[in-house]
């Protein structure tokens, strides 16, 4: 008998064993009868696998530890930490746990009510992303891009996007605060929850936006909240629908940045000017709510007023002042100063400066005003005749030296022009540099002063006498002379003749064979034998001939100048018999006068 429940009782293991000899009284049963019992109560066991959620039943409370019994071989425990604070730990009390693991360092089972608390609400979680249910929870802190919150004792992500249909200015604000929220992700690997309560704004809006769309017209007048201001204009909420009002639809006046004419979250009334239905964009106006402040400018402003404003821009032709919200004038460059050539507005005003000006022009048609700055003072070119007097004689200063003349500077501000003409009663100018240099001084003459056009003409040949009448007696037609080359020139070259006066030699009148290079047979200070040919005092033209003169020469004479000269093809008798007369000047480019232009002025732009 004994043998027998040795053998029956090798079949359990110590454990089921020692845990039969706890629950039944082994002396009160025969040995057969443990045996069976044992068996049946070993095989009442549950077979529970880690991770799995499960029931039991609290046996005891030992220090910091609850000891439960889940129906498995041993009992396990759960720390007291995971029971809630201000709940009462009952011995018999069932609650639902996972199974961490078989057996810790001790032996025992280690359990976990949180973790099963968790996948409750882990498995309602699920639920509600496939169902669409409706969450409550806390937001219970900030983070990088969004919120945390506490999803029925889980912790969930709310992006900062996920908040509200409206950008969120403060995000410490919604700390604390319980809302309703739809659980729009889950990575059940990771176990993260993303969640919305934007979502629930917008489907509770939609009927609302729908009506909207569907009432909108052009010329509607509408409240909204001013949503989000941008560098182009500012958004505005109309209550589930959004509209954009550009920069330009602000304010009649110039404005730099929208946020200068309204602020975030303020309420404003707007006028819907476009809708597109495709698109679902809508175009707003702030400024057109107010009336056009040109409507009665005729009322306020009159030509000759004096009027205050800010300088808004700055051109290279001028500066708008800004005299009232939406209407601007043109101070154009010519009308800053009454002696200075402005080049640019920077060199008298600046941009934000409070100037005051005259108003010159009003078209209330093209919504065009013209100020003046230099018309607050006297003109003094009225006091410059007094000063200047035609025929009076100056000391200036060579500013600036151009292909037709050079500008003088009388006094600071005052400029005269000497055309390349008056420069010189005898030389043939080609250009002003080769009788004065910049910033050199030189003598003038007053020729004329232009009041209305602001102009003064000057002259330096005349500060000495006209001496072409006195040539007129030197050098008539059939004079011999002498002449220096001073000058080779297309179709001939320039002699300086006796009293440093110019004449011009034609090429056919140097050789009686065509010469390719005359430089090359003509060097500048070579002396030539000249006669005149043509004289004439209104154009100061002096023609000559080198072939005329050697005509009354003797053969030695003639020889030594085509020698000299190298004149090849060329005898002595083509040259006595060579016939010379009238030459025809009238297309060779030194006696054709220097047009007397002046600068261009910058075109002048009118405000628009």
């Amino acid at each position: 008998m004994s043998q027998t429940k040795e053998t029956t009782l090798n079949t359990l293991t110590p454990d089921e064993i020692e845990k039969a000899k706890v629950k039944f009284n082994h002396d009160q049963y025969s040995n057969e009868e443990f045996e069976t019992l044992a068996k049946l109560y070993s095989e009442s066991f549950r077979d529970v696998k880690e991770g799995e959620l499960v029931r039991g039943k609290i046996v005891r409370v030992q220090g910091d530890n609850v000891i439960v019994d889940i129906g498995f071989k041993s009992e396990g425990t759960i720390p007291k930490s995971e029971f809630p604070a201000d709940s009462e730990i009952k011995v018999g009390q069932e609650v639902e746990v996972v199974l961490e693991s078989v057996e810790d360092q001790d032996g025992n089972l280690v359990l976990s009510k949180q973790r099963a608390d968790f996948l409750r609400i882990w498995e309602r979680v699920i639920n509600a992303a496939k169902t669409g249910e409706v969450l409550q929870g806390k937001i219970i802190k900030r983070i990088k891009g969004g919120m945390v919150v506490d999803l029925m004792g889980m912790e969930a992500f709310l992006p900062g996007s996920q908040i509200d249909v409206k950008p969120i200015r403060d995000f410490d604000a919604f700390v604390g605060q319980t809302k309703d929220f739809r659980v729009v992700k889950v990575n059940e690997p990771t176990e993260n929850v993303v969640v919305s309560h934007k979502v629930l704004i917008e489907e509770e809006m939609k009927d609302q936006r729908a009506a909207i769309l569907q009432s909108l017209e052009k010329g509607q007048i509408l409240e909204g909240t001013v949503k989000a201001i941008t560098d182009f204009g500012v958004f505005v909420d109309l209550g589930g629908v959004d509209g954009l009002i550009h920069i330009t639809d602000l304010s009649w006046g110039r404005i730099n940045h929208p946020n200068e004419v309204v602020k975030l979250d303020e309420t404003i009334k707007v006028v819907v000017t476009d809708f597109d239905e495709e698109k679902k964009r809508i175009s707003l106006s702030l400024k057109k709510l107010l009336p056009h402040p040109w409507e009665n400018i005729e009322q306020k402003y009159k030509v000759g007023d004096k009027v205050s404003g800010r300088v808004v821009s700055l051109t290279d032709y001028g500066a708008f002042i800004e005299i009232e919200k939406g209407i601007e004038g043109l101070i154009h460059n010519s009308e800053m100063s009454w002696t200075q050539h402005i080049k640019h507005p920077s060199q008298v005003v600046a941009m934000g400066q409070i100037v005051e000006a005259i108003i010159l022009s009003l078209d209330k048609e093209e919504k065009k005003i013209s100020l003046g700055i230099k018309q607050l003072e006297p003109d003094p070119w009225q006091k410059l005749m007094e000063k200047y007097p035609v025929g009076s004689r100056h000391m200036g200063i060579a500013r600036n030296l151009t292909n037709f003349g050079v500008f003088v500077e009388l006094e600071p501000g005052v400029d005269g022009l000497i055309h390349i003409s008056d420069l010189s009663w005898t030389k043939k100018i080609r250009h002003p540099g080769e009788v004065v240099k910049k910033n050199e001084k030189i003598e003038v003459i007053v020729l004329s002063v232009d009041v209305e056009q602001r102009k003064i003409s000057l002259g330096h040949k005349q500060i000495t006498e006209n001496p072409w009448p006195k040539f007129e007696q030197m050098y008539s037609v059939g004079t011999e002379t002498t002449g220096k080359v001073v000058r080779i020139i297309e179709k001939g070259l320039i002699a300086e003749l006796p009293e440093k006066v110019d004449g011009f030699v034609p090429a056919t009148q140097l050789s009686t064979a065509k010469i390719k290079n005359l430089a090359t047979h003509f060097p500048v200070d070579a002396e030539l034998p000249l006669k005149v040919i043509e004289f004439d005092k209104e154009s100061k033209k002096i023609v000559l001939s080198a072939i005329a003169a050697l005509k009354e020469k003797s053969d030695e004479e003639i020889q030594k100048y085509i020698d000299t000269f190298k004149l090849e093809k060329v005898t002595v008798q083509n040259i006595k018999s060579a016939e010379t007369g009238t030459i025809d000047t009238s297309d060779f480019p030194i006696f054709e006068e220097a047009s007397p232009e002046a600068p261009k002025e910058e075109k002048k732009e009118e405000s628009k």
